[in-house]
């Protein structure tokens, strides 16, 4: 039988890209999406998709076993994929702003998890399983406009750490894939929590918002950032974490995130916010 993944946020971008990729390297891939319109698309496209909205408990429960249901009670992988950013700079990011991605980039995340350890648990003889967290070049360096997004990030990469070490008395393989700039709508998608949260007319750092951050994520881009990769390079680092029959605890996806990794290990504190300021 086809091994069987769940995947959240599938609706574009890094989530889309690995679930067709996954299905076409004969892996039963489960797409969810939080959207059922987005699920109606995906299924046109020849996947089996159904909704999961991880900032939602009922729908992870819902979600969680109609996977299972699907899989007929196995699970052998679970990608925690789905996350959103709200940009702006972090004294004009609110509490409710950061309690509302807390609850998608971590707390839903949490919730599949331990969901799927549990049922992981009672196959093989130890336990058998792979998670997949997917992490970001901004869970171990900080930029500019991105506190939000980061913390979360940063947060998912102790989580994990600390998950890997617990489970190594365990088969159940704990992994962080850390992409760097990767082509998707996170920067279209991040517009709506901008502009419920962000008061940026009435911040001190108006005209630093006018001159940088409001371009950005308004401007159309002419073409990709510098560096910026297709998903499908994620996809390639996925299936290397789900097939290995040792994967390592990180996978390192673009140069900036393989660069800066190296550099933050040496550079002392004040020269590496200088070199991040830069970018």
């Amino acid at each position: 039988m086809a091994k069987t993944i769940l995947i959240t946020g599938c609706s574009s971008g890094i989530g889309y890209d690995a679930a067709h990729g996954l299905k076409a390297a004969g892996w039963k891939v489960f797409a969810t999406c939080r959207r059922e319109e987005d699920c109606e698309r995906l299924r046109s496209e020849g996947l089996v998709s159904f909704q999961l909205d991880v900032a939602d408990p009922e729908s992870i429960e819902a979600g969680f076993n109609e996977a299972l249901a699907r899989g007929h009670g196995r699970l052998d992988a679970l990608y925690n994929n789905a996350a959103f950013a709200c940009p702006g700079a972090a004294e004009d990011i609110p509490p409710g702003a950061l309690r509302e991605i807390f609850e998608t980039n971590l707390f839903g995340l949490h919730d599949l998890t331990t969901r799927a350890i549990k049922v992981m648990r009672a196959q093989g003889d130890n336990g058998e399983g792979r998670i997949l967290q997917c992490s970001s070049v901004l869970g171990f360096v900080g930029l500019k406009w991105r506190a939000a997004y980061a913390s979360t990030k940063f947060a998912l990469e102790g989580l994990t750490d600390v998950m890997r070490l617990e489970m190594a008395d365990t088969d159940i393989k704990i992994v962080l894939i850390q992409p760097g700039p990767i082509t998707s709508k996170i920067r279209v998608n991040s517009i709506p929590p901008f502009e419920k949260w962000v008061d940026w007319k009435n911040s001190a750092r108006r005209a630093q918002y006018e001159g940088s951050l409001l371009k950005r994520l308004y401007q159309s881009r002419g073409k990709p950032d510098t560096f910026e990769l297709p998903p499908s390079e994620v996809t390639k680092a996925i299936l290397k974490a789900l097939e290995a029959p040792n994967p390592k605890p990180r996978y390192k996806i673009t140069t900036p995130t393989k660069t800066i990794s190296v550099v933050r290990r040496f550079l002392p504190d004040r020269m590496l916010d200088w070199v991040l300021a830069k970018g």
